[in-house]
């Protein structure tokens, strides 16, 4: 055996207590669920052997036994009976890979470079192996012990964080988590004070009746909905927009608050990156008190610009400042582009008189110095009465 395999053998207890000192420091849920002394030795008990397992089979490069693998799943079962969340359960993870690199290079010394990368190449494949074992265990221990809404949830969070494990938490669920994810994000606006956690539950309880698909709360103000996408990558297809708008309607039915809709497509795998850009539609997009329509960035490009330059964004609002002279000249240009510049719709539209709408853009060009008719006037104006509407309903 080599000297780093020595020391890592004889500093097993020092560092199995470490890493329950650290896992108590770290996870709320270890604190509260390990309190008794019973439960204090279950986990050193559990440290001990995984160190000590570790230990002799890197040293003569064996892998696992089905004994190892049985006892670690028996270990995550119980953690998942017992209600572990899979937060904790991925931290976990992360905290012993992190503690066993940290107890790797506190043992090696400075010729053990040898032991050191026979141990590092030992750790991949077996670090694979032992972590699916403990994962299968306690999605198992989960199953008989937290409701399904609890752990749609645990999912929509594994798949959001790109975590692998988001694979074996879908096998366990009967859903499928490959190809892309049309991610929306809603804001809900308003008073949120009345969406406590218990209503929170009972909304995903709700709304898994309309369509059994990844959902969560990440906040009160905050919901997310996966919906699986046949299609490629970036393209909403139709069925997709209904499905996931079928979900938003009738959380909007629950909360009674107006909604601001963000959306946007991406494969399993990249769903962190694809829900922070639905996200930042979301905050920018208006408000629908009766969700219509689910906002892609192509809706909300210029809110999302204005949203990061300040400086462009106290622009608008002097140009936005200029129309209120009016009269209703927001209102009036705003249903003028809606209508393609079409004078007689937009004066239909309206329900006034197409020479009042010709006093109405005049008196706009006044007061900003171009025509609403021209490109600038589209360009600029179209902006200012974006960022206008979001103002107006945020």
């Amino acid at each position: 055996m080599g000297d780093l395999f020595h020391q890592l053998s004889k500093q097993v207890d020092r560092n199995a207590r470490r890493a329950v000192r650290v896992y108590q420091r770290e996870l709320p849920e270890f604190r509260r669920v390990d309190v008794s002394s019973h439960g204090l030795a279950a986990m050193m008990d559990f440290a001990v052997l995984l160190r000590r397992r570790t230990a002799a089979l890197a040293a003569d490069e064996q892998p696992f036994t089905d004994d190892d693998l049985r006892h670690m799943e028996s270990v995550g079962q119980e953690r998942g009976e017992r209600g572990i969340s899979a937060g904790a359960q991925r931290q976990v993870l992360t905290l012993h890979s992190t503690l066993t690199l940290q107890e790797i290079r506190e043992a090696a010394g400075p010729d053990d470079i040898e032991d050191v990368m026979r141990m590092l190449r030992w750790l991949g494949p077996q670090g694979a192996v032992a972590q699916a074992a403990y994962t299968r265990g306690f999605l198992a221990g989960q199953h008989r012990s937290v409701p399904f809404a609890a752990r749609i949830q645990h999912l929509t969070l594994a798949l959001l964080h790109d975590d692998p494990a988001a694979g074996q938490l879908a096998g366990d669920l009967a859903l499928s988590h490959h190809g892309p994810y049309l991610v929306t994000v809603v804001t809900i606006r308003g008073d949120t004070r009345r969406l406590t956690a218990k209503v929170r539950a009972r909304t995903i309880e709700t709304l898994l009746r309309v369509r059994r698909t990844p959902m969560m709360w990440r906040k009160p103000s905050e919901f997310v909905l996966l919906t699986p996408v046949s299609e490629a990558v970036g393209t909403l297809v139709a069925t997709e927009h209904q499905i996931a708008l079928a979900v938003i309607r009738g959380l909007a039915d629950t909360v009674g608050r107006p909604l601001s809709i963000g959306t946007a497509a991406g494969p399993t795998g990249s769903l962190a990156e694809t829900a922070d850009l639905a996200r930042r539609v979301s905050c920018v997009a208006p408000a629908q008190p009766r969700p219509e329509c689910l906002h892609t960035v192509a809706d909300v490009m210029i809110e999302l610009a204005v949203a990061q330059l300040p400086a462009v964004d106290r622009w608008l609002d002097d140009l936005t400042r200029r129309l209120s002279a009016g009269p209703d000249l927001i209102e009036t240009l705003a249903a003028y582009y809606d209508n393609d510049m079409n004078r007689l719709r937009t004066a239909a539209a309206l329900n006034i008189h197409p020479r009042t709408l010709d006093y109405r853009i005049r008196r706009a060009h006044e007061l900003l110095g171009f025509h609403p008719a021209t490109a600038r006037g589209v360009r600029l104006i179209g902006a200012g009465i974006a960022r206008a509407r979001a103002d107006r309903t945020q």
